[in-house]
């Protein structure tokens, strides 16, 4: 009897490290490293086939039907069908295809700029709130053209209804 209440308990200890959800996930507010200026809300989301997606959900300054025409008609492993430049900026996975490297970290994606309709390899560092650099929990969004050679925006944690609000 106390043998199968161990493995009953080590067995639900394990199904909660199992299905722990990564703290890349969730609502954030991506802020220009520029002006400091709040640019837009996400949400980022890993689908059944374990690759991580980041879709607007609301822009700042701008309206929310905007279309992303300054976008090319089509990208390489684009995860929605159509033409991209005639795609609303919000509602569409501008983050698309990464690998988790391990819990908080992920790459081997890209991100597409709609405001000018780059895009580029796509790198996600959690930073948990630690008083001192991190005053909240940030997200590291770094994208680069190749041979490390980029930039990075630091997003902070948001609810839905932050995330969605913008306007």
């Amino acid at each position: 009897m106390r043998r199968l209440f161990f493995i009953s308990c080590l067995a639900l200890l394990s199904a909660g490290v199992c299905f722990a959800e990564d703290p890349v996930l969730g609502f954030w507010i991506s802020v220009d490293e520029k002006t400091g200026k709040t640019t837009a809300g996400w949400e980022i989301y890993q689908e059944k086939n374990g690759l991580l997606y980041g879709k607007m959900l609301s822009v700042a300054e701008f309206p929310q039907d905007q279309l992303a025409m300054l976008c090319k008609e089509s990208y390489k492993g684009f995860p929605v069908s159509g033409k991209v430049n005639q795609m609303r900026v919000v509602g569409t996975p501008w983050i698309f295809g990464l690998r988790q490297e391990k819990e908080g970290q992920w790459s081997g994606g890209n991100i597409i700029n709609p405001a000018d309709g780059n895009m580029y390899k796509c790198k996600i560092i959690f930073h948990k709130a630690n008083g001192g650099k991190y005053k909240t929990d940030t997200l590291e969004m770094r994208g680069e053209i190749g041979l490390g050679i980029g930039r990075s925006q630091f997003w902070r944690k948001a609810a839905r209804a932050e995330a969605a609000g913008l306007k």
